[in-house]
């Protein structure tokens, strides 16, 4: 029995105590939360439902939890209720009712850990956003692991999730990186504010080669404006080339320019002037955000007729609510913490919701080291670590695992010498070697003649066989857990859990016969569980994004 399981059986029995006059009349608890005891010697299972919920029947936690315990013993599948402290109820399966959980992870398959409390919610989820004046930098690259992994874990617990990109391909840093290009194909030294590395170079040489040599020959003002198109052009080019080999594809890249050459910032300005948000002072136009948190009122068009920076945020925002989303989820950058306020009013200006409609996450920097020190320069980009320098130095699914293995509330420190090592250290070495093992344990069971005919889960009595199948059982509520959070990092350290309970069982528990031994109903049981246990680490690694290989 999974914990999802115990919890409908308690909410059926929960109902049936009131419909028989034992339980007052009341709200039943929408949500009752079965998880792993903290000392596994309490049982398998554990509620804290009486604390819960008693209060609303005017029992005392321990009074609800002696009414609900009797009613859980009696369940098949339930060998022992305790009742702890103050109300704490902590269930012990019987043996046949916990291993039973093997064939229903088998019978799964890749639909074992997802759900469907999210479905009916259309969601954007924008991240990376990186400028195109340059390669994706290694806190993009973040993103892009983080990203990509909490689609994913959204779209298993049935939501729709775009994945959009938005390009900042309008304003001042477009045109530092135009003049950039300007300089290189003409020999000259980048300009004070402008952008370096060889990366700039070979871009500048393409379009020289594309549009000849004579583009040299115009004005620097007609050049530039040549240079600016198509080196833009590359660089997206180059960025969406580089994401698809990170294993990251984009639903949707939005050009931030299309908000001014459609008129949505004056829609957006329009639709705030509506609702009474807007005022007129010294000349220009302004967003009294204030009134929602904000620190200070927003300049949206300055007094030269030129649209501040938040022209386009509230164009862009109010761009995906018309389009139909119910939840835009905003991934930023370290060095983006104080736009969370004014984007917040801007929601609430909008009339809706932050937090329900606007979300905003901010990632911490990350630094890689190699032989304890820091890497600090890229060989292409000159000034920066990217995404292709760490892939060449770790691979795809390392570089994804080690950046979405931790919170994006802390920096990160990548150990590169850890990440190729073939050890236990490397935790994604050590999860893929777990779920490579249960495949090969699979292979080796069917040239012993070890199959899956016989399953008779009252077998699987070890305590390294009740450890693993606790753990398996958890995927559901991680996974759960992880999209109700945003927190995709969770998946990866379950899974390193995982692996580390079915190498113990691996050590303890055999699945095929001991040279000349009969095969026996116990060894066809164990596949199962082997199987189940191979099921659960490829569909988390999925969820990350990284494969699950069947050989190492």
């Amino acid at each position: 029995m999974t914990p999802t399981g115990l919890a409908e059986a308690i909410g059926r029995i929960l109902a049936a105590l009131q419909s028989q006059g034992r339980l007052a009349v009341g709200d039943l608890p929408a949500e009752i939360v079965v998880e792993r005891p903290k000392n596994r010697e309490h049982g398998d299972w554990a509620t804290n439902v009486a604390m819960q919920a008693a209060g609303r029947f005017g029992l005392k936690p321990r009074e609800f939890a002696e009414l609900l315990a009797p009613e859980l013993e009696a369940l098949e599948a339930v060998a022992k209720v305790d009742i702890a402290g103050p109300g704490f109820i902590n269930i012990t399966l019987n043996a046949a009712a916990a291993g039973e959980l093997a064939r229903t992870i088998v019978e799964a398959g890749d639909r074992y850990g997802a759900g469907d409390e999210l479905a009916g919610q259309r969601l954007n989820l924008e991240f990376v956003s990186a400028n195109p004046t340059g390669p994706i930098h290694i806190g993009g690259t973040r993103w892009a692991a983080v990203g990509d992994s909490l689609a994913r874990v959204l779209q298993a617990r049935g939501a729709q999730v775009t994945r959009e990109y938005y390009f900042n391909d309008h304003g001042a840093q477009i045109d530092r990186f135009a003049r950039s290009l300007l300089a290189s194909a003409k020999g000259e030294p980048a300009p004070e504010d402008g952008y370096g590395g060889d990366y700039i170079h070979q871009i500048a040489d393409q379009v020289v080669k594309a549009h000849g040599a004579d583009i040299l020959a115009l004005s620097d003002a007609e050049a530039q404006e040549v240079f600016r198109a198509a080196g833009v052009e590359l660089m997206f080019d180059e960025i969406r080339q580089s994401l698809a080999d990170f294993g990251v594809e984009f639903d949707v890249y939005f050009h931030e320019n299309s908000l001014y050459e459609s008129g949505a910032v004056g829609h957006a300005i329009a639709r705030l002037r509506e609702l009474g948000h807007i005022f007129e002072e010294d000349g220009a136009t302004w967003l009294r955000s204030t009134t929602f948190g904000d620190d200070r009122d927003r300049v949206i068009i300055k007094s030269d007729g030129d649209a501040a920076y938040i022209a386009g945020d509230l164009a862009y925002y109010l761009n995906k609510r018309e389009r139909g989303f119910d939840r835009c989820i905003y991934m930023l950058g370290a060095d983006h913490h104080g736009y969370v306020n004014r984007l917040m009013a801007m929601c609430s200006a909008f009339g809706d919701k932050p937090g329900v409609n606007l979300e905003v996450m901010i990632g911490q920097l990350v630094n890689l080291m190699r032989d304890g020190e820091p890497v600090r320069m890229s060989k292409r980009a000159g000034t920066v670590v990217t995404m292709e320098d760490l892939v060449e130095a770790v691979g795809v699914d390392a570089a994804r695992y080690a950046l979405v293995r931790s919170s994006i509330n802390s920096s990160l420190d990548i150990d590169l010498d850890q990440l190729t090592k073939k050890t236990n250290d490397n935790p994604v070495f050590y999860v893929q070697y777990a779920h490579a093992r249960t495949k090969q344990v699979a292979v080796n069971a069917a040239s012993l003649g070890v199959d899956d005919s016989t399953f008779e889960p009252e077998l699987l009595t070890h305590e390294a066989e009740a450890e693993l199948l606790a753990k398996l059982a958890e995927l559901p509520r991680v996974a759960a857990s992880a999209a109700e959070f945003l927190e995709p990092h969770r998946v990866a350290r379950y899974l390193e859990e995982v692996a580390g309970s079915y190498h113990r069982w691996y050590d303890n528990c055999r699945v095929t016969p001991l040279s000349g031994a009969a095969v026996e109903p116990i060894h066809r049981t164990r596949l199962w569980l082997n199987n189940a246990a191979g099921i659960v680490l490829s569909n988390g690694l999925t969820l990350l994004g990284v494969s699950a290989p069947e050989r190492m």
